[in-house]
């Protein structure tokens, strides 16, 4: 399964946002973008699935238009985790995440047991099986983000876009969202995800894309793309990047901000 961009140029009617993006992202592979607010990160995001169309270029599933296959086709197998919200509807959050399970149903058909433990699996895996009958509207805003990626998890599909999945969450939570995105990665599915955050591409991405006004500022492995130079042009900040040990005896790379630098 792959997801690519072709020249792809995005926005609204009479409003570009972005143009002149080309990637690819395969299954198996983490893909994480950066880009300061109004970068255009989200709308790139839903154009790449389909919920908007493309202002130029193209965007390919597997190798086939997107714009050619029906919404259902396109949720089997592109799921979509958004910025966390507060819903309408006083739905439970087991409910919230069976609806995961719509694009595998037929248009009268109800979940089924199978329909039901996927939902129970993916709440388990987040952690989140004690909260299953919890209304969604009454929990944390941390809880209804990890509610919305159990759901994404319960589509199995083979793609995943995440816009932000770490915001709002505390810092076990944000771990813990990013070792589950390696774990996913590890089992075949391929994750696209943005963060405000460069150590969080530094530990979870294969390939990073650095996005400033809707144009790539830059792009490749963690190492290659997230430098001093681009991250100083990217958020207009002085930063360092340096090493450090972890836990298991390995060298991971971090970012310092230089608070007051210029």
């Amino acid at each position: 399964m792959r997801l690519e961009a072709r020249d792809l140029a995005f926005g609204y009617r009479g409003h570009p946002v972005g143009s002149g993006v080309s990637l690819a992202l395969d299954a198996g592979e983490v893909m994480c973008f950066l880009g300061p607010n109004g970068s255009g990160k989200t709308t790139l995001f839903k154009t790449l699935l389909g919920l908007l169309p493309a202002q130029g270029g193209e965007v390919r599933l597997d190798g086939a238009p997107i714009a050619a296959r029906g919404r259902a086709a396109i949720a089997r197998a592109l799921s979509y985790v958004p910025q966390a919200h507060a819903a309408f509807f006083p739905y439970t959050v087991r409910e919230v995440v069976l609806m995961g399970r719509t694009a595998h149903l037929g248009v009268f058909s109800s979940p089924s047991r199978h329909d039901r433990a996927v939902a129970l699996a993916a709440l388990e895996r987040m952690g989140l099986a004690h909260l299953a009958d919890a209304v969604y509207t009454r929990i944390s805003g941390g809880e209804r983000q990890l509610t919305l990626v159990a759901r994404a998890l319960a589509q199995e599909a083979r793609l995943v876009v995440m816009d932000e999945p770490t915001a709002n969450l505390d810092f076990g939570n944000q771990v813990r969202v990013l070792e589950h995105v390696r774990g996913l990665a590890r089992a075949g599915i391929g994750l696209l995800l943005s963060t405000h955050d460069p150590d969080q591409a530094f530990l979870c991405a294969d390939r990073v894309v650095l996005l400033r006004a809707g144009r790539v500022l830059g792009m490749g492995s963690p190492a290659e793309a997230v430098t001093e130079a681009r991250l100083r042009a990217l958020y207009g900040v002085d930063v360092r990047i340096t090493s450090v040990e972890d836990g298991a005896g390995d060298t991971r790379r971090v970012c310092v901000p230089g608070l007051g630098v210029r």
